[in-house]
């Protein structure tokens, strides 16, 4: 044998590999069940359901912020503002 038959086979053995892999993926692919539109309904109104809690949640959290700057500035005006003995 020389190194042609040798890198001929070895090529051969990658092709045959190679398409054996892609079939093998196609058939997997293709046995998947498909999702049915109750599922898909189920899923989007899930999905609308979170997408409603973030936002209140983004406005909580927007609120804690307004509360910490107000306290924050009381805090500051306080600790400016020099103390009078009479």
């Amino acid at each position: 044998m020389n190194s042609g038959d040798v890198t001929s086979i070895f090529i051969s053995f990658i092709v045959f590999g190679s398409i054996t892999t892609i079939f093998l993926t196609w058939m997997k692919h293709r046995a998947r069940p498909s999702v049915g539109s109750a599922e898909l309904k189920a899923i989007s109104d899930r999905l609308e359901r979170m997408e409603q809690a973030i936002d209140a949640m983004a406005v909580e959290t927007e609120r804690i912020s307004e509360g910490q700057r107000f306290t924050t500035k009381l805090l500051s005006e306080r600790t400016s503002e020099p103390t009078r003995r009479d």
